[in-house]
């Protein structure tokens, strides 16, 4: 079982994406210039370690979000920008949407996150909402 909240209960088992422990991330240690943006970033681990809060806590839809959430942690920012406004109705065709999917899957490592992207395809093309 966690102890969630994990950054109250777990500060010095949490790592940032850099690896950096979340105990180690203080305003004095950024003062000093030894906090840079890139500490800050939360690692998949953490996320997945969120996810599995969330599944003790028998809620299986935010367990997969941070399943999704772990995934996207290491995709690039532009990357991510790119797929949400994609994924806004009427801004891209269904192939668009397959080839993004895709390169989630492939280049990523991602797969909850491609299905999630081809589910969208489906559900756009029935409601009309591609280009």
């Amino acid at each position: 079982m966690s102890s969630y909240p994990l950054g109250q209960n777990e500060a010095d088992t949490i790592t940032s994406k850099t690896g950096k422990k979340l105990s180690d991330i203080t305003l004095d240690e950024v003062k000093r210039g030894n906090v840079q943006a890139e500490d800050i970033k939360i690692s998949p681990e953490m996320l997945k370690r969120q996810g599995q809060v969330a599944k003790e806590a028998d809620n299986p839809q935010m367990e997969a979000n941070f399943q999704r959430a772990s995934e996207l942690a290491n995709v690039p920012d532009e990357v991510i920008l790119n797929m949400y406004n994609k994924l806004r109705p009427n801004r891209s065709t269904k192939t668009e949407l397959v080839l993004m999917a895709q390169e989630l899957l492939e280049k990523y490592s991602a797969p909850h996150c491609a299905k999630l992207v081809l589910e969208a395809a489906e559900i756009y093309e029935k409601r009309g909402i591609l280009l």
